[in-house]
């Protein structure tokens, strides 16, 4: 598959309130030792991993895995979508931008390996 849905994202105003529920109700490792305390999530089996974390305004978000951020967020908006966050690189992490779609739904791009 070209462009596979490869993390999800779950933000809001008490990352660490949200961590503790998904981890109670779904049993998923969690680990937030790094200087965001965003949680990395391991899902435990065949399904999706992901991320939950610290964000002024709720957020659940999936993130799809192309070549080249920029020039899928210039596609996007071209065709319709909205500019949330323009490419941002986390050094040793990740680079990944993010978009509105034409029904106000945020998806967030992210480079593959």
């Amino acid at each position: 598959m070209p462009n596979p849905v490869v993390h999800f994202e779950i933000l809001g105003p008490d990352g660490e309130q949200l961590q503790r529920f998904y981890a109670e109700m779904f049993g998923w490792t969690i680990n937030a030792d790094n200087p965001m305390s965003y949680g990395l999530v391991d899902t435990g089996g065949g399904g999706i991993n992901g991320g939950i974390g610290q964000s002024e305004q709720p957020l659940a978000a999936i993130y799809i895995e192309v070549d080249d951020p920029a020039q899928y967020l210039e596609k996007v908006v071209a065709a319709g979508a909205e500019l949330v966050q323009d490419v941002t690189e986390i050094p040793d992490m990740v680079t990944f931008a993010q978009f509105r779609d034409p029904a106000g739904n945020i998806v967030g791009l992210v480079k593959g390996d």
